[in-house]
């Protein structure tokens, strides 16, 4: 992946961090480094910068033209290159304003139903002017929706060995209420050690049926051998997975777990508890965590009982990540990964607070998953490929000829 070197001017810096102008200091730094960006595409696509004698380059510059583009930190003009064969293109705006256009329209949707705050008045005034119809969010919405749902339905063409779900909250107003709603993710790791996500599902509260639509969703769009998969202890959503992931492997999320062990540990206990269930979770196999488990469980036995009951019962579904070569083991232990998606989405509900309808929630959160995902698939590598496959050669061996790692036919 090629790197960009941002110059940020040092008067833009102390304008930054002064209490007057911050905002128009905010959007003005914004503005200057996707300026660079785009002129580090140009760059790229001619195949040489300014003036520069290259026998590769295939373009030449042409200048810019301004084009506008409106944020919630405010109106960026930016200097979109030029090349005299015309051949110029980017997807900043169209990745950068999906989310953002859709924010705006929950918002407009707001005011168009007569229940906006004074802050989303504001805003939808500030980006969109003052008059706008339930036609125009409509015209708007017909270029971003097919996109989403296209993404939310795409087939799931690659191999996915690691899967990792959890479930977040949000409200909606229905029917003259406020109604709270569950958003089911599904985030996958490819053989190629990347992240992506799979799909979303919405639901009024998490059951097995809930969950086991959104598995059904996943597995006809070519969801398929599936090595582990990483949850809470929800008992609908584990139900699910023992239904639709036959075979599979259930690691627990040792924070969701921690937690629940913490909660029944007096809190004179509760630091000391903590740092043995950290020399529990890096035990560097099984036969050194199950020794560990007695000693925490002869220490804390008697002084906190209902604790070391939760922890003895869950410990084997805590540890399956010891199966997986060490290399795999952090970032696959626990349901954090989804973390930056709920922070995200938690960003956009403190401007919205209650969604006007089911349909402007799906539509931003189409949006900013895809926004995500693609941030995902030119970013790093999540894991190894190479401990990847490390982890898969052993089951495949395994197998009896004919039937695919953790396939239901298999189990």
């Amino acid at each position: 992946m090629a790197q960009l070197n941002i110059t940020v001017e040092t008067e833009l810096l102390k304008d930054l961090f002064t209490q007057n102008g911050k905002d128009e200091a905010f959007a003005k730094l914004m503005e200057s480094i996707l300026n660079q960006v785009l002129q580090a595409q140009a760059a790229e696509q001619a195949g040489a910068g300014y003036y520069e004698r290259n026998a590769d380059r295939q373009a030449y510059r042409n200048g810019t033209r301004d084009r506008s583009m409106k944020t919630r930190i405010g109106t960026l003009t930016l200097a979109v290159p030029r090349l005299r064969n015309g051949a110029f293109s980017t997807e900043l705006f169209a990745r950068y304003q999906r989310s953002e256009q859709a924010l705006v329209l929950a918002m407009m949707e707001m005011v168009i139903q007569g229940v906006s705050t004074r802050k989303v008045s504001a805003i939808t005034e500030e980006l969109c002017g003052t008059e706008f119809s339930k036609s125009t969010i409509s015209a708007l919405c017909a270029g971003l929706d097919p996109a989403v749902n296209a993404f939310l339905h795409r087939p799931l063409e690659k191999h996915y060995p690691f899967v990792i779900v959890d479930a977040l909250y949000t409200k909606v107003r229905e029917d003259g209420r406020v109604r709270s709603v569950g958003l089911l993710l599904a985030t996958g790791v490819n053989e190629d050690g990347y992240r992506e996500i799979l799909g979303t599902h919405m639901a009024d509260t998490e059951t097995q049926d809930s969950w086991s639509e959104l598995f059904q969703n996943l597995k006809e769009r070519g969801l398929k051998d599936v090595r582990l998969v990483v949850s809470d202890a929800h008992a609908g959503l584990v139900n699910a997975i023992q239904k639709h992931f036959k075979g599979t492997s259930w690691q627990r999320c040792q924070t969701h777990f921690s937690r629940n062990i913490l909660d029944k540990c007096p809190k004179s206990l509760q630091a000391d508890l903590k740092q043995q269930l950290r020399s529990l979770y890096e035990s560097p196999n099984m036969e050194t965590a199950r020794r560990l488990l007695q000693g925490t469980l002869e220490t804390f036995g008697k002084k906190a009982p209902k604790a070391m009951e939760i922890l003895e019962e869950g410990f084997e579904d805590a540890m399956q990540i010891l199966s997986l070569p060490l290399p795999l083991r952090k970032r696959l232990r626990t349901s954090n990964s989804i973390e930056r998606l709920n922070q995200e989405i938690r960003r956009r509900e403190r401007v919205i607070r209650i969604f006007p309808n089911r349909e402007s929630l799906q539509r931003l959160m189409g949006a900013l998953l895809m926004d995500i995902h693609e941030g995902w698939l030119t970013g790093k590598r999540y894991l190894s490929p190479a401990a990847i496959q490390e982890a898969l050669t052993p089951l495949e061996v395994a197998q009896p000829a004919g039937y695919p790692a953790g396939s239901e036919e298999a189990a």
